[in-house]
């Protein structure tokens, strides 16, 4: 395990720097209202994203959330307020706008709010993760008639509940946990 003072582990971004992730997350709400001259509320921001992802929307009924990575944030600040801030914002108007269920991701849609934001309609940013906590997650071993396999924690669940089976691409045999994951 690393130490918290190793000069390699990113620290998450300060709470200055927060406060400005926020306030310009409802700047572009704000230019979102003038340019489409429609009412959007501010929605709240977090900064509790881990992984490989800088930013995501999130909507689940009437709640909507901003949510934001703070090591990645950190590490690429001014890359972030330029690509990843007006990113989040224009799905949010987008979901708004359209009912994001019934639109493409990053189709015709949100490409025209980053444009009308001036920003790059660009679905993902590619980061050097190093010195970030990515999560890792836990493989299974499976073996098939030539070879052992790993496999998600989400497809191992899915044969141990009998809704999926998966083969192998060279021998074709059907895929089936080794001893020690049964």
């Amino acid at each position: 395990m690393k130490r918290t003072d190793d000069p390699t582990v990113v620290k998450p971004i300060t709470d200055m720097h927060r406060q400005q992730v926020r306030e310009l997350t409802r700047d572009y709400i704000s230019l979102a209202q003038q340019i489409y001259e429609r009412e959007l509320h501010d929605i709240p921001v977090m900064f509790d994203l881990k992984g490989r992802a800088a930013g995501m929307y999130i909507a689940k009924g009437s709640s909507r959330v901003i949510r934001y990575n703070p090591y990645i944030f950190s590490k690429y600040y001014d890359d972030n307020l330029k690509t990843t801030v007006p990113h989040e914002v224009a799905h949010y108007v987008v979901d708004m706008m359209y009912n994001a269920h019934r639109v493409r991701p990053h189709g015709a849609e949100w490409q025209r709010v980053m444009l009308a934001f001036g920003a790059e309609p660009k679905a993902t940013g590619r980061y050097d993760l190093s010195g970030i906590p990515v999560r890792k997650c836990q493989r299974h071993r499976y073996h098939c008639d030539c070879s052992s396999h790993e496999i998600s924690t989400t497809r191992h669940n899915r044969v141990l509940q009998g809704k999926a089976r998966y083969y192998c691409r060279k021998c074709r045999t059907m895929l089936t946990p080794s001893q020690r994951e049964k």
